[in-house]
């Protein structure tokens, strides 16, 4: 496998053919078979928080059974689940993909089936009819077989990517959310004095518990800012979720939960809307 592992990684592939020094040595691809995906799911599906470590969701499906001139190998092969909503295509801005190596089937919990559904943005408690196929390939994502689609109704619970402010005792209602830094004329100090420790205080969506947004905030031209949930109390930040400052997007990407650097970056002088998405794990910056 590993004379076809490397053959493979030169431009070969969709043309099928890897020559080597002898023409009775050449190795080549002779074809396979689109993946079968099958689940147990037989009724609608209703994920419930108290659930959460049970399974959720059983997928199938058969080897795509890749095929040489040296026989039959599918060793190297990975698979990608993708899901997206009915009538989305799996094209999507929201659709996602879940990477599994080798195996023919996955067990996914209902934490794991719910934390999808929430990427996706989609609302609990609603119900919807999901779309999911996977598309199995050889290395560096060559010769792809995609298999059938399947459509699963599934309702999720309301629940983050991100642990929000607060506690799981209080309900996540016993803290607030400030953006501080040298990115803003307030500068580091904490706790914030007038008026910033109102004026760049993030307000919770009505509509969505998980979202929060800071409505209209002034920029420095430069600067960092992290996001505290306790006035006078550096514990407990949040920061992008990139470890290297020059991966971070001033206007949007993924966030975590930790005290460390780097800290968000100014996006550059004038005023902006943030909103900090705990469902999703993502934050995003709009020019006012």
């Amino acid at each position: 496998m590993k004379n076809i592992a490397k053959l493979l990684l030169g431009s070969f592939l969709l043309m099928g053919i890897v020559s080597c020094d002898k023409e009775e040595n050449q190795i080549m691809y002779m074809g396979g078979t689109n993946p079968v995906l099958s689940t147990t799911a037989t009724a609608p599906i209703v994920l419930r928080k108290e659930n959460r470590d049970q399974v959720g969701l059983v997928l199938n499906w058969t080897n795509p059974n890749y095929r040489f001139t040296t026989g039959v190998s599918s060793q190297d092969v990975t698979y990608l689940l993708q899901v997206d909503t009915v009538g989305g295509n799996f094209a999507s801005p929201n659709k996602q993909e879940l990477a599994i190596a080798k195996e023919l089937g996955t067990r996914m919990t209902v934490k794991d089936l719910n934390t999808v559904l929430g990427k996706m943005e989609l609302r609990a408690g609603v119900a919807y009819n999901m779309q999911m196929r996977v598309r199995a390939s050889l290395i560096n994502g060559t010769v792809p077989l995609t298999s059938n689609t399947i459509t699963v109704r599934v309702t999720p619970y309301l629940d983050f990517a991100v642990e929000p402010p607060g506690t799981e005792a209080g309900g996540y209602n016993d803290a607030g959310l400030w953006a501080l830094g040298d990115a803003f004329a307030s500068g580091w100090s904490n706790p914030m004095g007038a008026p910033y420790n109102v004026s760049q205080k993030f307000r919770r969506d009505a509509s969505n518990p998980l979202l929060y947004i800071l409505d209209d905030v002034t920029f420095n031209a430069s600067g960092f800012y992290k996001l505290i949930q306790t006035q006078g109390v550096w514990g407990t930040q949040y920061r992008p979720a990139p470890t290297n400052v020059n991966d971070v997007d001033a206007l949007g990407g993924e966030f975590e939960k930790r005290d460390a650097d780097p800290g968000f970056k100014s996006p550059g002088a004038g005023r902006y809307k943030i909103e900090m998405n705990f469902q999703t794990g993502k934050y995003k910056l709009t020019r006012l």
